[in-house]
């Protein structure tokens, strides 16, 4: 049985604070075969101060903006778009899911009835927002960019002590895009081993090697930004992977669960037909006459291995011959 990969493609706020792109970027998810798309809702005045400044990389990528404040507010969709954003979803057959970012997002997103909570990095230190995911007791899937393990360990705890459901910890790098050398992959294990959870990993490097390569190392959640156009004008589209893009990751993980099979080994339905044109059978170096003694002067191997297998030599040998042989011919016993 292949273990499915969780693969959540965050459309954030690629959409720009427009609707019919949202929707356009959810049709591009379910097309890609994700299993879920993601945005993030939040009321900008209880997301950031005034005075929060913007990380370099959004002031790289926002040139129409001064700070966080006026950047997020011409990100945001109303609690209304959402709505429509879920009942879309749920027309075209794609998981929807919104990561909040303040107390009275999460009691919206509550009415969407979302199978789980995605928690953003940037939030893993906030105590009263971990509390009140918590007490909802759905599961967690909780990204760890920037964080020591001391603060997952603290997260953690919150959560288990209020009550939240099954865990997941995505490894993660908040730098966008994440230097190569920055991955730390294997980071990935650590928190599984440490905390006894389903480990995944949300990703912000530019192409799709490392989500696939987290496959393969494990992970059961992936998490990757996508855009229409990393062109446009926001702060995520750079580091975004465009629908062709997504498509190709989407199937090369898939790939990847096949290849990892189930751990045993034995011969595959598909090679079985090669084991004889591939194999040696013990046949005769030379002519050998009935009577004669079998030995390494008169034997050797070829192939087919549709005869006695190379793993009975030192049974053949020393045995008597019950007829004539010629050269290349298989030896019966």
């Amino acid at each position: 049985m292949i273990n499915k990969t969780l693969i959540i493609a965050e459309a954030g706020v690629n959409h720009n604070g427009d609707i019919k792109l949202a929707k356009q970027l959810a049709k591009a998810a379910y097309a890609a075969g994700a299993d879920f798309v993601k945005y993030q809702t939040f009321i900008p005045k209880a997301l950031v101060s005034q005075s929060a400044e913007m990380a370099d990389y959004q002031r790289a990528n926002v040139k129409s903006s001064n700070s966080q404040l006026e950047m997020l507010s011409k990100l945001s969709l109303s609690f209304e778009e959402f709505r429509q954003l879920k009942v879309y979803c749920d027309e075209i057959g794609i998981g929807f899911l919104s990561t909040p970012f303040d107390m009275e997002s999460i009691a919206f997103l509550e009415e969407l009835d979302m199978p789980f909570w995605k928690v953003p990095s940037g939030e893993v230190t906030n105590t009263p927002y971990l509390i009140r995911l918590a007490k909802t007791h759905k599961p967690i899937v909780m990204s760890t960019g920037m964080c020591d393990m001391d603060e997952i360990e603290f997260a953690v705890k919150i959560l288990n002590t209020y009550g939240s459901g099954e865990i997941t910890l995505l490894h993660c790098n908040t730098e966008y895009p994440t230097p190569f050398e920055d991955v730390n992959l294997r980071a990935m294990l650590t928190l599984k081993d440490k905390f006894s959870v389903k480990a995944g990993y949300s990703d912000h490097t530019k192409g799709i090697e490392i989500p696939i390569a987290a496959v393969a190392l494990g992970a059961e959640v992936i998490e990757k930004h996508f855009t229409l156009d990393k062109t446009m004008q926001g702060p995520d589209h750079k580091a975004s992977l465009e629908p062709d893009e997504l498509c190709c990751m989407v199937e090369a993980i898939r790939n990847i669960e096949s290849a990892l099979g189930t751990g045993e080994k034995k011969p595959s339905s598909s090679e079985k037909k090669n084991t004889a044109v591939a194999r040696k059978s013990i046949v005769a170096s030379r002519e050998i006459k009935k009577g004669e003694i079998f030995s390494e002067d008169n034997l050797t191997t070829k192939r087919p291995g549709d005869g006695i297998s190379p793993m009975k030599w030192f049974y053949v040998i020393g045995r008597k011959a019950e007829r004539d042989y010629s050269a290349d011919e298989k030896i019966e016993i």
